[in-house]
């Protein structure tokens, strides 16, 4: 026990000395903004991510480990939380450090782990709600449901996908003979009410807001073309066996499948309640993915029950001699990423290297706005992107107005620009030819007007720049918060 507590506590320094050093991302730049002006809902998803960076940043300053910092933090929680819960739903298989063990050798963990995204308290409080569950079947004391009820709250105001959770609860209820008692008394109901009442303000936002966030993520939907089905179904299955690392996915989708079985046969209430947070959204992804690409991150939540099932239900000689070899690859893959997103070693062109893509040249690609700013008496910094915004607003210096020009802005409590002042746009080439969306932007003619944003000389984008100035009714923008504000 000492031994896999130690390898996680090492595990949990390394990922927060990678956090430290490691570039923001946009994404993760665009959700600092959030922690700026913090409220009950935001366009794409839930608050919590915006709070977790608040808390970071309180404790740890307006750095790149300040953002992340609730990261490497959670998932060695969740890692004890899920350790935890694998003993209480089988106990004396040593099942809970193996379990942990899977988990954290996934790139999904591992990456996600030192970056913060929604998918990042989502993951915690999804782990969370599973070991509170397990308790609550370990010990039949129905007083932890009110913690279900919690923890589930807390993952639905994380990310809208935890409501697989409750489905999954629903599962199991109405299919365990031994759960449905739980139907007949007052903790139950009184945990789905707490789970209510913490995602209310979430609901109240979008009421106020026109119901906007939940369109937005319910809205998605494919082509329908069966060409394209083959090619996502094939994309989400190479995916996740990619990011949860081959072994470890062999693992996971063989568990998933003994506590199937196990449940099917054996009336084993917790197989079923594994069975019951992973196959609901299996199925759901995969059916999502007849029509539309589903993004390598979602399923991650599938994981911790896998992991468990992995652990504990597959004994055969054969896979007891594979875990090794499986956290070995796994822990490899992700040691190879962590070097390559701070140090890139490798000269990997944009297409063959994502860590380029999201992370290479930014605080050159800043500087270079910047003087470029100078040069042309610039009022502000605008861009149409709100990653590329959120990044030039983390990177530029103080004093600098950075404005962002998208629609989800309408959905901030941020200052609008003020009008008759001109300025620099800031434009990537992958958008194309087409106009800008800033009425009247004149391109900045010659090499003046562009400029690469490059990491140890290998280019990961172009861009241009416009003259523009602000005016009474242009569309929707911000003035974006600027750290030390």
């Amino acid at each position: 026990m000492r031994g896999w507590l130690a390898a996680l506590a090492a595990l949990t320094a390394l990922r927060l000395a990678v956090a430290a050093v490691t570039p923001l991302a946009p994404d993760e730049a665009y959700y600092w903004v959030w922690s700026r002006s913090l409220q009950a809902g935001y366009l794409d998803h839930p608050p919590m991510v915006a709070f977790f960076i608040a808390v970071g940043t309180a404790l740890a300053g307006e750095t790149a480990l300040g953002v992340r910092l609730l990261g490497p933090l959670g998932l060695a929680l969740g890692s004890l939380l899920l350790a935890r819960a694998a003993e209480d739903l089988f106990p004396g298989r040593n099942a809970g450090p193996w379990a942990a063990a899977l988990l954290n050798a996934t790139l999904l963990a591992g990456v996600g782990g030192v970056t913060m995204t929604p998918d990042t308290p989502l993951l915690l409080f999804w782990t969370a709600a599973l070991w509170a569950v397990a308790r609550l079947h370990r010990t039949g004391d129905g007083r932890w449901w009110l913690a279900v009820g919690v923890l589930a709250g807390l993952a639905l105001a994380s990310k809208y996908t935890a409501a697989l959770f409750g489905a999954g609860m629903v599962i199991w209820l109405l299919a365990d003979p031994a759960a449905r008692r739980w139907l007949a008394g007052w903790h139950l109901w009184a945990g789905g009410a707490l789970a209510v009442l913490i995602f209310a303000p979430v609901v109240a936002w979008n009421a106020a807001h026109g119901w906007a966030s939940f369109a937005k993520q319910g809205g998605r939907a494919g082509s329908g073309d069966p060409a394209d089905a083959i090619r996502f179904l094939g994309e989400l299955v190479a995916g996740q066996a990619a990011l949860a690392t081959p072994l470890v996915f062999a693992f996971c989708v063989a568990g998933a499948g003994a506590a199937t079985i196990r449940a099917w046969r054996g009336r084993d209430g917790a197989a079923l309640l594994l069975a019951a947070l992973v196959l609901p959204g299996a199925a759901l992804f995969l059916w999502q993915a007849t029509g539309s690409r589903v993004q390598g991150n979602w399923p991650a939540i599938l994981y911790p029950a896998a992991a468990i099932a992995g652990a504990a239900l597959l004994r055969a000689p054969a896979w007891l001699r594979l875990r090794v070899p499986a956290l070995v690859l796994g822990g490899a893959m992700t040691a190879a990423a962590y070097v390559q997103a701070s140090a890139a070693p490798l000269p990997l062109p944009r297409r063959q290297d994502p860590t380029l893509a999201r992370l290479g040249g930014w605080p050159g690609l800043a500087a270079a706005v910047e003087a470029a700013a100078r040069q042309h008496g610039a009022g502000f910094v605008a861009t149409e992107e709100y990653g590329l915004a959120a990044l030039l607003a983390w990177h530029l210096p103080p004093g600098r107005v950075v404005i962002a020009m998208d629609q989800r802005w309408r959905f901030f409590r941020l200052a609008a620009p003020a009008p008759g002042v001109t300025g620099l746009l800031v434009r990537s080439e992958r958008r194309g030819e087409g106009p800008p969306l800033w009425p009247g932007a004149e391109v900045l003619p010659g090499s003046d007007g562009r400029l690469l944003r490059v990491r140890r000389g290998i280019e990961a984008e172009a861009y241009r720049l416009h003259r523009v100035a602000t005016a009474p009714g242009q569309p929707a923008a911000a003035v974006l918060p600027r750290r030390g504000d």
